[in-house]
């Protein structure tokens, strides 16, 4: 485990102004030409990428992005990191889980924490198009969980040359507790209301596979994953679905080189959360800050001279394998 030299800006104190300061004050970022592409999965279904170029073969290195719990391309994150990878010489790809591009999917389902089957579609996808890229993936937060089970489930037996995620949630049961309590009951508003709208909104045009609660009735995720997201992914209890789903049991399976970025004053978590150098692979490099909060690592000297430390960082990272 290492601590990085990440200084948080002095007027972000703590972590929760960290966490909603770039969220609700960052600049849009300008001058990206994104391209959408619509992939078919197997299943019928569909997720969309959005892409910083055309999507030609050039044989530049392809670095995909993975969102958080409700995320899209208009989270804070997306575009900043997009660009730091374009100044690079890299091409970037941001994919959407299932029905968060904007339109709703097309099967009575949706996606969750330990869903790895479209990620690793998406990954193969890449790479079969032009067996000469190298290729890396950075997850954030719900995206890193995802991220992390999936190379820990494949092994040597996926494609990628490197890999980072973002202040992810190891243990899923003790996150949600966590925004359970205190000022991080906010959070846990805001992403519950978003879950409870972008579905209820769905099923009143579909017919589920299973009998829906009244999504009102919802008052914490604990709850909406025991009533919705497990039983509607094939996963006895909400319990059953964090167990299995928690990325953590996999990291000492991970083979490809990988960059863990987590804040000890996370909102989301509790620093037990944290893995043990024990857990972690030789290809896991753990860095923890003091501070940073939940995808903020937010420094600079003044407000209006913001600097996001992740896009210098996780590129840092990158640039050791990609070129």
């Amino acid at each position: 485990m290492m601590n990085t030299q990440f200084k948080s800006a002095w007027w972000l104190p703590n972590a929760h102004m960290q966490t909603i300061w770039p969220a609700l004050c960052r600049r849009p970022v300008k001058g990206l030409n994104l391209q959408r592409e619509r992939i078919e999965l197997p299943d019928g279904d569909f997720v969309d990428l959005d892409w910083t170029q055309a999507n030609e073969t050039n044989h530049a290195a392809t670095v995909l992005i993975l969102h958080g719990l409700e995320g899209n391309i208009e989270s804070h994150y997306a575009k900043g990191m997009l660009r730091a990878i374009t100044q690079q010489g890299w091409r970037g790809v941001f994919m959407h889980f299932r029905g968060c591009s904007g339109e709703h999917n097309r099967l009575p389902r949706s996606y969750h924490s330990g869903d790895t089957a479209d990620v690793a579609t998406v990954i193969n996808m890449l790479h079969q198009r032009d067996t000469k890229i190298r290729l890396a993936a950075i997850g954030f937060s719900l995206g890193g969980n995802v991220l992390l089970k999936w190379l820990g489930e494949t092994g040597q037996n996926n494609p990628l040359t490197a890999a980072a995620a973002i202040s992810v949630p190891f243990e899923l049961q003790k996150t949600i507790r966590r925004v359970q309590q205190g000022f991080s009951r906010l959070y846990q508003w805001h992403l519950l209301k978003s879950l409870r709208t972008r579905l209820g909104e769905k099923f009143s045009v579909q017919i589920a596979p299973i009998d829906l609660p009244p999504f009102e009735n919802l008052q914490t995720i604990e709850e909406f994953d025991n009533q919705f997201t497990a039983p509607l992914h094939g996963f006895a209890n909400a319990d059953e679905y964090y167990r299995e789903s928690s990325s953590r049991q996999y990291l000492r399976n991970i083979t490809v080189p990988t960059l863990l970025i987590n804040a000890k004053d996370d909102p989301f978590m509790t620093e037990d959360i944290l893995p043990r150098s024990e857990e972690l692979s030789e290809q896991v490099q753990l860095e923890v800050t003091s501070a940073g909060g939940h995808v903020g690592f937010v420094s600079g000297k003044f407000p209006w001279q913001p600097h996001y430390w992740l896009e210098e960082r996780v590129p840092d990272f990158l640039h050791s394998y990609l070129d």
